[in-house]
């Protein structure tokens, strides 16, 4: 095989991975759902969900797997709240979200004080532009 071929295949298994493994969705810090942008996440629940609540479709949308496991994807940069619900009303889950980008795929460019922040998931694309240091 190529390196090539061998390389994507190596993303592919990786990303796979990451997408479906559902331990430790909720990070350490205050129960904090971190998502990637155009990503997804998975959270398998204790008991069934009858209601999911997104407060800003437009940062993270969730879709329903299954009874118990609920799919979230970041859609846009940004922080939004989950709630979930059972079928007496109950909150079964009450989190922030926060939706960023994958800081493993980005470039910075420092020009004097300026600094440009580019997302190459394949190609770079300008994300943000700021000034002064990080």
């Amino acid at each position: 095989m190529h390196r090539r071929t061998l390389a994507v295949i190596g993303t592919l298994v990786w990303a796979a991975a990451s997408v479906f493994a559902s331990s430790a969705v909720l990070a350490d810090d205050g129960d904090i759902l971190r998502v990637y942008m155009n990503s997804a996440r998975i959270l398998k629940l204790d008991r069934p969900v009858s209601k999911v609540i997104i407060g800003n479709s437009d940062v993270a949308d969730a879709t329903v797997a299954d009874a118990r496991t609920i799919v979230v994807t970041g859609r846009s940069y940004g922080s939004t709240n989950i709630v979930l619900l059972d079928s007496d009303g109950n909150a079964l889950l009450d989190e922030r979200i926060v939706v960023s980008i994958d800081e493993s795929n980005t470039v910075r460019v420092f020009k004097s004080t300026a600094r440009t922040v580019l997302s190459c998931t394949p190609n770079c694309e300008q994300h943000a532009q700021g000034s002064g240091t990080p």
